[in-house]
């Protein structure tokens, strides 16, 4: 979902112990029987802790253990597939949203059944939801909008604090460009025009709004009207006019890792998910130097940040009773228990999808404002996961590029994409 920097390998699969039959069973293992509870992974950059969580659950449950298996680099659903179509089903499953968790529908339970539950923040169980009945936890929350370099917007004399509404944005860029010698800056943007993904992200601030910031409602739209395509084009040309060029040869890599720790621009549309990157080379930027402003995209004077649920965690109802209710245990521990919470956000880096949490012991200051947002309902809705399947990677964001480019009118853009909308839903 969110891209993050591509693997050396197309397949990971990492294996705690080696793998019982199934989704889970009950083996002999010394003066009882022990509980296996198979668990898939579809983020390869969470293996280590996960890994590392599990250690000390079953350090305190003997009589249960966990294997996990991680699929990443886009073949994680595909998988998930194959372990259904050959009986090897798992007991715990990671789920890309409503599409995988519709596919699934009939194996998943009801998590209601579940303490952690009662705690997920309003509105975030709606993306595991199918028919009214929730089948998934929320495993992390993630957010995105316009992540912004504080020290080149303060020696610019721009206080985000004042940017109200999208001319009070215009303002704040058109100042950022005017002093883009004395600031050291290549441009004021580097939105990533090579990346799809990041065209879907981007159209979601405008969609959302159209769609009552509606997971459910989105997803089963059978129509794509445009309805806030104004602003959305009205920031298209503003960025593109601003953008480091050519922009379609901006990638993930030349606008985070490059440009955007580099102080070579002041913002790129990027979430929150661009933290362990950016880590990864400065520990200090995302900590001291990297704020988050909302996109007014339902009109110039209502501003939000897109936040949800980027995977949920299934459990597999049709195995053993036991599996069944060692899966739950162990979901309810990792969100419920304090070494689980404190896990969650200390060890993953994750913003947590639960109230409860102290703002502060969030890791970084962005996911500390997503996290508010979230608990303030002042956030979109991840309107881009429910698209027709397909249709971002093959129509949404080559018709994106065309306009991008000067290929074709922004009618012509609204026009052909929400035609193909209605043709493959």
């Amino acid at each position: 979902m969110t891209k993050l920097k591509k693997l050396g390998m197309t397949l990971l699969f990492t294996t705690t112990l080696l793998a019982a039959c199934g989704g889970g069973s009950n083996e002999s293992g010394g003066d009882s029987e022990q509980v296996v509870v198979e668990f898939f992974s579809q983020k390869p950059e969470i293996t280590t802790q996960l890994q590392d969580l599990v250690d000390t659950y079953t350090e305190q449950n003997p009589d249960v253990r966990v294997n996990i298996t991680t699929v990443g680099s886009g073949e994680g659903s595909a998988a998930l597939q194959a372990k259904f179509s050959s009986g090897d089903e798992p007991a715990l499953m990671m789920l890309g949203g409503l599409p995988e968790v519709e596919r699934y529908s009939d194996s998943l339970l009801d998590v209601t059944e579940l303490e952690m539950t009662d705690t997920v923040i309003d509105g975030m169980l709606e993306g595991g939801t199918i028919d009214g009945v929730p089948l998934g936890v929320p495993m992390n929350i993630e957010g995105f909008g316009w992540m912004y370099n504080k020290e080149i917007f303060e020696k610019a004399g721009v206080n985000p604090d004042d940017i109200q509404s999208y001319d009070d944005f215009v303002t704040a860029v058109e100042t950022l460009d005017s002093q883009k010698e004395e600031l050291g800056i290549d441009a004021v943007f580097a939105f990533s025009g090579a990346e799809n993904y990041i065209a879907n992200q981007f159209s979601a601030n405008f969609t959302s709004p159209e769609y009552d910031n509606s997971i459910l409602e989105s997803y089963s739209a059978t129509e794509l009207n445009w309805e806030y395509g104004d602003q959305m084009k009205k920031y298209t040309d503003l960025f593109n006019q601003y953008n480091v060029q050519p922009i379609l040869t901006i990638d993930y890599s030349r606008s985070v890792e490059e440009l955007f720790i580099n102080d070579a621009v002041a913002m790129v549309h990027q979430g929150n998910w661009i933290v362990p990157t950016l880590n990864g080379i400065d520990p200090e930027f995302a900590a001291n130097k990297m704020g988050i402003l909302p996109v007014f995209g339902e009109n110039d004077e209502t501003g939000k940040i897109i936040a949800g649920a980027p995977w949920y965690i299934g459990i597999n109802k049709n195995l053993d009773e036991a599996v069944v209710e060692e899966a739950k245990a162990f979901i309810d521990w990792m969100y419920t228990s304090e070494e689980g919470k404190t896990a969650i956000v200390e060890e993953f880096n994750f913003v947590p999808a639960q109230e409860g949490y102290e703002v502060d012991s969030i890791s970084d200051p962005v996911s500390q404002q997503i996290y508010q947002a979230l608990l303030d309902g002042e956030t979109g809705a991840m309107t881009h996961k429910q698209y027709p399947d397909g249709w971002f990677q093959q129509v949404l964001f080559p018709e994106y590029q065309k306009y991008l480019n000067g290929d074709i009118s922004w009618e012509d853009f609204e026009a052909n994409t929400s035609k193909s909308f209605a043709d493959m839903r």
